[in-house]
């Protein structure tokens, strides 16, 4: 899967794990960083896996962006930086296999984007979320973004604003991940919910994910009519014709893809 300075990547049956390895730097996110993780899911886009697990090496997850990159670039410079972890972002959303963040320690800023971007999460209790730019002196506005569409308005609005973290229990209730459980059952219960998320036809799950994520925050008729025409498409492919056959002849299906 190549070789990187900032991140691991390995390979096990069906999963692929992404593991950020600056755990000096708590993980936070430099350009050269962001750049391997993006190159990451790009070659797994392209790799037969089913599932992606992204987590992180040391005491956090991550910490956001690299104040030390940041600083030392001018304007320019950070919006290329910022545009590069937009394209991380959206990447992880687009890629056909089903992406999982593994939350341990601190998720913060860009960190807890990474977690509101990963299509589940699965959370340590000992875990925790914040915005921190609310009070300090660079507003979180593109973490915002992911994060405003998991917890919604009024939770958004109170983690960016107070800066403050939230424990586990609290994200859970909000939203933004989807179990918390003890420290010690953390890569159990990642591979639990990955196995069960994975099942079935890659190739209908990878439409599936597409579909909703291109259904997401548009009107309701809006919504209906891109979901109609691709579940309309999508009766007639391979998958869908096993799947429904298996139902009727009360037979295991036999996926091809």
């Amino acid at each position: 899967m190549g070789e990187y300075e900032h991140i691991l990547v390995e390979r096990k049956d069906d999963t692929v794990v992404i593991t950020m390895n600056r755990p000096a730097r708590r993980n936070s996110l430099s350009a050269g960083h962001l750049a391997e993780l993006l190159a990451a899911f790009t070659d797994t886009a392209r790799s037969d896996a089913s599932g992606v697990v992204l987590a992180g090496a040391g005491p956090v997850f991550s910490a956001g962006h690299d104040f030390a990159d940041v600083a030392a670039r001018d304007f320019a410079g950070v919006r290329e930086l910022l545009r590069l972890c937009t394209d991380l972002m959206r990447t992880v959303q687009s890629v056909p296999q089903v992406v999982i963040a593994r939350v341990h320690g601190l998720a913060t800023a860009a960190g807890c984007q990474l977690v509101a971007s990963c299509d589940l999460a699965v959370a340590a209790s000992s875990a925790g979320f914040a915005l921190p730019g609310g009070k300090g002196g660079w507003f979180c506005h593109t973490p915002a973004v992911p994060v405003a569409r998991a917890v919604g308005r009024k939770r958004l609005m109170e983690l960016a604003l107070t800066g403050d973290a939230i424990d586990a229990a609290t994200a859970l209730e909000w939203g933004l991940v989807n179990r918390v459980v003890p420290d010690g059952d953390l890569d159990d219960a990642v591979a639990d919910l990955l196995a069960r998320a994975t099942r079935g036809s890659r190739a209908s799950k990878a439409l599936g994910k597409q579909t909703l994520y291109a259904q997401l925050d548009r009107p309701e008729a809006d919504a209906y009519t891109i979901a109609l025409e691709v579940m309309a498409a999508a009766s007639q492919t391979p998958a869908a014709h096993e799947g429904m056959a298996s139902f009727l002849d009360k037979r295991p299906p036999h996926w091809r893809d």
